[in-house]
């Protein structure tokens, strides 16, 4: 199970991590190499530079032949001369007070027949730290503090946060129970009122989403103002998320731009994604094609560099609306019944609920908690039945290694030789990774390309992708990058993140295919959404479905910032149903029209729906019926939506934002129906409607009179028509007669059958005649 932070990812992840100003300006634009399956970018190649790149490497091998030649003597008086400089540069420190204020500190010192190299509290009950000024304290006893009386009290406070952290962070850890979560949280509450900086965020976040803390947006906003004074990114990022979404303040893109800029320059990632999606749908900024490709290559890169053999864990998209519009629909969660049936069937021995809840298990996703111990369980149990999926698996999870698994190449290899054997590709690929980097055998690239080729001819994606990197890299076959790119495309149709990361690089760089930024920005931007705060989407629906929907729209909005359409559009919909009380009730509406604005731009239908409905109805806009029918029309055209169609053959019949044409409605009716079953009833009434309103206007537009002027009885119903229609008349005048007598004489006989009520009832004599 991976521990989330405050911004969804694993503790210790890749977001916190800082880059370089090296790394953020480097340009990756010329050149690539492979790991593991990963382009990552190298100094500039092309084929045709091969042969000055190989007159370049002997240049270099002669310079390193030369460094060779030094004798050693020499080697050792440049380290001296580089050791003496360093030490002539390193600060003295002074000592204050003691029996030798003024003095500089002597390091190495000799006390308690120890040697310091360093000031020490030993032998001090107040923990304040000191040196000696000459080597041997015993005998000379001169000393002095390294710190001023101030400088110990911050140090030892800073020391307790520390601990305090420490201790909160363990139980954070080391506990899946919400109320020792909630325990943890009171240990990071107390570090974070002692100044202790990464306490701070932890709580600055739990209090913006509401995660084992009380929601209190306006402390947490406090928070992040005095984590952005000191400087950090983590908290100059959530300041601009708070002006960008109107949260505790007063909304402000400007202001927000600059604090996700900085945060950015801090190295956060969750900022560079931000920026990224910004530069690419032009919010706030310029659009910028090139300027989102550097943001999102930057994030992508950490994504590919995290994933590991197993692969990551399941991001788990579920819209909000469709559930509400499709209550039947599945959303790919598995009900707990269900959960545990399958459990049920897998300790009845039943091998396929054993691999498919030990896969489960191993990814986490559809309502699963990721668990290494439950998934290696599983998979012994299908492989001691000879499945040979579960064999592969086993395989993968000893190469790979965790806390449950112990690394073992040799274990590994026996696993995927047993699978590949009985012809698994998982096996087969395995095998062929392990020929490819000596994993447990010598590295033998026929046989990597030989057990890649099988799994790539049975549709495993790993295999795939592999083949594709030794295509690329010319690794045991000719370079050839039109192979490399089908194979990778092939892996991206699986959904491996790996090939979408290859993809995008090729198209980044315009190797083997002509150079297009439009299209490595969208498939960097689908690596970015594959990290780890992607799981952030499930917190925010549990948090939803629990009933909290203020902690889950916050953290739907943020995710929303980071250009996840999901998020939009679950976001919009939870203002939209005025179900978050931490919104006023005034911006609902506009908010709400906001993001489905952005979900629409990413072709999501019902969010292109929406906006006409919007716009048609006048929620959070005027009323402007022709901006709802281009919106009803785009759904139309784009995305083939029945509801649209039905809605653009409803304004034509009105005359709503275009001219009115019951033609062109009764076209958008059939076009209705033909595109959706669900569609049919609405348009049959719609076009019996519609029939009724074209025979109205048809009778008003001809004249009635002037019809009948021409018409000649004599000659439609013969020269004795008087006559047929007087017998007809008089048919239906006895008809008439007759039915009124019946009706009369049942009276009296209906009222004798009726029960006797007293002074209730009047008699039959003095009832009103029927």
């Amino acid at each position: 199970m991976f521990l989330l932070d405050e911004e969804g990812n694993q503790d210790e992840s890749l977001e916190s991590k800082t880059l370089s100003a090296e790394d953020q300006v480097k340009d990756h634009s010329t050149g690539t190499r492979v790991v593991a399956g990963q382009i990552f970018l190298e100094s500039g190649k092309s084929d045709s530079q091969s042969e000055n790149e190989e007159n370049f490497h002997s240049q270099e091998e002669e310079k390193e032949n030369s460094l060779e030649e030094l004798n050693s003597l020499e080697m050792s008086n440049l380290l001296n001369k580089d050791l003496e400089e360093a030490e002539i540069q390193s600060p003295v420190l002074t000592a204050i007070g003691g029996t030798a204020d003024g003095e500089p500190c002597h390091f190495p010192f000799l006390f308690m027949e120890k040697e310091y190299a360093e000031c020490t509290a030993d032998g001090r009950e107040d923990g304040r730290l000191w040196c000696a000024t000459t080597y041997d304290y015993k005998k000379d006893q001169k000393w002095g503090f390294c710190e001023s009386e101030e400088q110990s009290n911050k140090r030892r406070q800073m020391q307790e946060a520390e601990d305090v952290y420490q201790i909160g962070m363990k139980i954070l850890n080391e506990s899946s129970k919400k109320a020792q979560k909630k325990v943890a949280y009171q240990y990071l509450l107390k570090a974070a009122d002692m100044n202790h900086t990464k306490a701070m965020e932890k709580v600055s976040y739990a209090l913006l989403f509401g995660d084992y803390l009380k929601q209190n947006i306006q402390s947490s906003k406090e928070l992040f103002e005095k984590l952005t004074e000191e400087g950090s990114p983590k908290g100059q990022m959530a300041l601009g998320f708070l002006y960008a979404s109107g949260l505790g303040v007063n909304s402000s893109q400007a202001k927000a731009l600059v604090y996700y800029t900085f945060g950015a320059l801090g190295g956060n990632l969750i900022a560079h994604m931000i920026l990224g999606y910004r530069y690419w749908a032009g919010i706030g900024v310029l659009q910028s094609c090139e300027s989102a490709l550097t943001h999102y290559r930057l994030v992508a890169n950490h994504v590919a560099s995290d994933i590991s053999l197993t692969g990551g864990t399941v991001v788990q998209r579920i819209r909000l609306a469709d559930e509400v519009e499709n209550p039947g629909m599945a959303s790919g969660m598995l009900e707990e019944d269900l959960i545990q049936y399958y459990q049920f069937l897998a300790e009845k021995g039943d091998v396929q609920a054993q691999v498919g809840l030990g896969q489960l298990h191993l990814h986490g996703g559809r309502g699963v908690e990721q668990n290494h111990q439950r998934a290696f369980e599983y998979f012994n149990q299908a492989a001691n039945a000879g499945n040979s999926h579960a064999m592969a698996f086993l395989g993968k999870m000893y190469s790979e290694g965790s806390d449950v698994v112990p690394q073992s190449n040799e274990t590994a290899l026996q696993y995927f030789k047993k699978a590949a054997d009985m012809g698994n590709p998982v096996g087969q690929s395995g095998l062929g990774m392990a020929y490819l980097y000596g994993r447990g055998v010598p590295v033998n690239y026929e046989l990597a390309l030989k057990y890649f080729q099988k799994a790539a001819e049975q549709g495993w994606v790993d295999g795939q992708l592999q083949l594709g990197s030794m295509y690329y890299n010319g690794i045991g076959v000719k370079k050839d990058y039109k192979q490399a790119l089908k194979y990778f495309n092939l892996a991206s149709q699986g959904g491996h993140i790996l090939a979408f990361y290859n993809l995008a690089q090729m198209h980044a760089t315009g190797t083997g295919v002509m150079r297009s930024c439009h299209t490595a920005v969208e498939l960097f931007k689908n690596v970015c959404e594959r990290g780890r705060w992607s799981e952030r989407l499930m917190t925010a629906y549990n948090s939803y479905k629990d009933g909290d929907s203020n902690s889950a729209v916050v953290q739907y909005l943020l995710l929303a910032e980071q250009g996840y359409e999901v998020a939009q559009s679950n976001a919009a919909f939870i203002l939209d149903q005025k179900e978050a009380s931490i919104v006023g009730e005034n911006e609902t509406y506009p908010r709400a029209l906001l993001h489905w604005n952005r979900a629409a731009s990413q072709g999501y239908t019902v969010a292109r729906i929406k906006l006409g409905d919007y716009h048609f109805y006048g929620f959070g806009t005027d009323v402007d019926y022709e901006t709802a029918f281009i919106h009803y029309r785009l759904a139309s055209e784009q995305q083939h939506s029945a509801q649209a169609m039905f809605n653009l053959g409803y304004m034509h019949e009105k005359g709503l934002g275009i001219k009115q044409d019951i033609h062109l409605a009764k076209r958008f009716y059939d076009m209705a129906a033909e595109a959706s079953p669900d569609a049919q009833v609405p348009v049959f009434l719609a076009l019996c409607k519609l029939g009724v309103i074209y025979s109205l206007q048809y009778i008003r537009e001809i004249n009635i009179r002037e019809v009948f002027s021409h018409i000649d009885m004599d000659q439609l119903l013969g020269p004795e028509w008087d006559l047929y229609l007087m017998t007809i008349i008089a048919l239906l005048l006895g008809t008439i007669i007759a039915y009124r007598q019946r009706q009369h004489q049942a009276i009296p006989r209906a009222a004798g059958l009726r029960p006797a009520v007293p002074q209730q009832e009047p008699p039959p004599e003095h009832q009103p005649p029927q």
